[in-house]
């Protein structure tokens, strides 16, 4: 009896694995972008696997895996932002550099902070993990013409803030 449940618990972790192992990193940016501290990601990412791996059941086709497992990874980011801990503790500013490159990242570094963080988790999924707006809807919980206007007015909000004067 022992047997059977080890070997049904070795092909369940297989199948997490080639299921969600490729998303893992994917998941940790989404994390990053949306609480800006990499340890708290890893924390997220590690819940979020841990509910995945929970409710792996409930998942329809592997091709929805990657959209399903961001899902997860947002949530858990929405839910450790409500903790008391996240209205208390001061995120570190973002320090200008010298060089024109940097200075260039601080700035949009700057206007993606005044960014709602739904906008901003937006516009990381579509530009910076290139997924396509269906899975950007997916992800936040939208229809991809939802997601569609979610990146646009995203975008329009971030264009003043990133305009050369």
């Amino acid at each position: 009896m022992q047997q059977v449940a080890v070997s049904v618990l070795g092909a369940r972790a297989a199948d997490f694995d080639s299921l969600f192992g490729p998303h893992l990193e994917a998941g940790y940016r989404v994390a990053l972008a949306i609480l800006r501290d990499p340890d708290e990601a890893r924390d997220a990412v590690q819940e979020a696997a841990f509910k995945a791996w929970r409710r792996m059941g409930q998942l329809r086709g592997e091709g929805a895996a990657r959209a399903w497992f961001l899902a997860i990874v947002a949530n858990q980011c929405k839910s450790a932002r409500r903790t008391r801990w996240w209205s208390v503790v001061k995120m570190p500013s973002i320090d200008a550099s010298s060089s024109e490159l940097e200075s260039d990242r601080a700035d949009i570094g700057r206007a993606l902070a005044k960014l709602p963080a739904e906008d901003r988790l937006a516009l990381f999924l579509h530009f910076y993990l290139d997924l396509p707006l269906d899975e950007v809807g997916a992800v936040l919980g939208l229809t991809p013409a939802g997601a569609k206007t979610r990146v646009y007015r995203a975008a329009r909000k971030l264009r003043p803030d990133l305009e050369m004067t």
